[in-house]
């Protein structure tokens, strides 16, 4: 009977504890309705059911190699900086300065010009005739003067040396190092043919040396009135060697004084001996080799600073003038500058003679 009111008693318990953990549910069945509470419960599970098939359905992703581009050169863009700058640096002083522009009653390429009537001594033209500039192998006029002037035995023996072909670029030469010159054909290969170690070989030759040749070249300058002209060495190869317009005609005017500068100036070629050879040097100006202008002196010049030079001293149309030319941009331009100038000489001359007929 005991065992028996025990089992009973645990019996209700257990029947109290059901009803209490299915009490909250049986409340919401009766608060919504059986149907209604079915159908959410339907709603609540379908994306859940959506999204378990599309995880399984879905097709596992296979990494895929992508396909190495093919090996392109890499194109670097070069900067024009370098280029402008290289181009400035290959371009004369005249150009960089803006010369060959300056309007004139000619049209010229050089970048500063003077015509001298060498008689009266009257400037016929110019263009800049006062702006220093490097004159190149021009120089050689003077190294011709102070040479000369200097009364050094023109039939002494004068060898090459190292130093005189251990020079500045434009220095090709045939005159080998050990090779033997007189004073004189050292002063024709200068002048005519411009050729560098002669003029060098003449300044190192000189009494006290090649500084003494270069103070000998200054102090003449000073003399002859050229207030805007130095000289460093007595090549032309470097560029410090300036002079204007205005004060070469003063330098061409006296060295159309020596016989010798003249001639071998203006002397269309030579035959020389060097060492067991005869060769056959040429004037370096077109006028002079062709013979159809009447010069009495003749020089011209080149290095990249100067431009292409020429000074000569000529006889157009009866008028002995003088005309110096600094920095064209080519050889071509530089003879159709002279040329230009002596028709514009002849055209002014006619021009001349009809007024006072």
């Amino acid at each position: 009977m005991i065992a028996l009111g025990f089992w009973k008693k645990g019996a209700r318990d257990f029947m109290g504890l059901k009803l209490n953990l299915f009490a909250p549910a049986l409340a919401l069945v009766l608060a919504v309705g059986p149907t209604n509470l079915l159908a959410q419960s339907a709603a609540s599970s379908e994306p859940a059911k959506k999204q378990s098939v599309q995880k399984s359905s879905a097709k596992p992703k296979v990494a895929q190699k992508k396909p190495k581009a093919s090996a392109k050169k890499k194109v670097v863009k070069k900067s024009n900086t370098r280029s402008f700058a290289s181009a400035a640096a290959s371009q004369s002083l005249g150009s960089r300065l803006g010369l060959r522009d300056e309007f004139t009653e000619v049209a010229l390429n050089s970048s500063a010009v003077i015509v001298v009537d060498q008689s009266s001594g009257e400037v016929l033209l110019e263009k800049n005739p006062d702006v220093p500039l490097p004159i190149a192998s021009v120089t050689k006029v003077m190294t011709a003067i102070v040479t000369l002037e200097a009364g050094l035995p023109l039939d002494e023996v004068i060898t090459i040396a190292r130093e005189d072909a251990s020079l500045q670029k434009y220095n090709g030469s045939r005159l080998h190092v050990g090779a033997r010159f007189t004073r004189d054909q050292l002063l024709h290969l200068a002048l005519m043919s411009s050729d560098n170690r002669a003029a060098h070989a003449l300044g190192r030759m000189y009494p006290g040396g090649l500084a003494e040749f270069v103070a000998a070249m200054n102090r003449k300058a000073q003399a002859l009135g050229m207030a805007h002209s130095k000289f460093v060495e007595p090549t032309g190869l470097s560029s410090e060697n300036q002079s204007t317009p205005r004060d070469l005609s003063r330098l061409v005017n006296a060295a159309h004084a020596f016989p010798l500068i003249r001639e071998y100036s203006t002397a269309p070629s030579a035959i020389v001996r060097v060492g067991k050879k005869t060769q056959e040097f040429r004037n370096t100006n077109a006028l002079a080799r062709a013979g159809e202008w009447d010069l009495g002196l003749s020089k011209t010049g080149f290095i990249r600073d100067a431009g292409r030079c020429l000074v000569m001293q000529a006889t157009i149309d009866d008028q002995d003038v003088i005309i110096v030319m600094l920095d064209a941009q080519a050889s071509a331009k530089r003879l159709r500058d002279a040329e230009r100038i002596r028709q514009w000489l002849e055209t002014e001359r006619k021009i001349q003679d009809l007024a006072r007929s």
